[in-house]
């Protein structure tokens, strides 16, 4: 089974979450990249993410070289932001819908605080289908652990 790990990062944790768990599986990676950046310090960051957040926000996105025709599974793999997905992943999700059908889908969130089983679960019904696998990490690039380094290995082979 072919797998695409695609991923909105704004600080690091989430890119390196998702190049763990790509180097295990053997999967593609592809980061989405807003063509408008979010602030990513201080009280903007805060309330830009957090207001894009909770209205549901689809920024722009650039485009990118993923091609889902080639991939059976994808994971999704986005920061928590006001206890909601990225809006990124709401762009992508969007923009691909169509071809998005019938896909195995699984996704890994990173908080600093709480809320990931919620937009996890806002995930599944963005997709409007059910994650075969599902992790919650603590920022795992700023807060190593051997917690999350057992979670993403757990959650790799879940993924196989």
């Amino acid at each position: 089974m072919k797998t695409a790990v695609v991923y909105f990062s704004l600080n690091g944790n989430t890119a390196f979450a998702a190049e763990k768990i790509a180097a295990l599986l053997g999967a593609d990676c592809y980061p989405i990249r807003t063509e408008v950046p979010y602030p990513d310090r201080g009280l903007a960051k805060f309330f830009h993410g957090g207001k894009s957040a909770v209205f549901c926000e689809t920024p722009k996105i650039l485009p990118c070289s993923f091609r889902p025709e080639e991939y059976n599974r994808v994971i999704f793999g986005f920061p928590v932001w006001a206890g909601n997905l990225t809006p990124p992943i709401r762009s992508f999700i969007k923009e691909y819908k169509s071809a998005l059908e019938g896909k195995l889908f699984a996704a890994f969130a990173c908080q600093s605080g709480a809320g990931g089983e919620k937009a996890l679960g806002r995930l599944s019904a963005c997709l409007g289908a059910e994650l075969s696998a599902c992790l919650v990490l603590n920022d795992p690039k700023t807060k190593p652990s051997l917690e999350n380094e057992e979670k993403i290995r757990g959650f790799a082979k879940a993924c196989r």
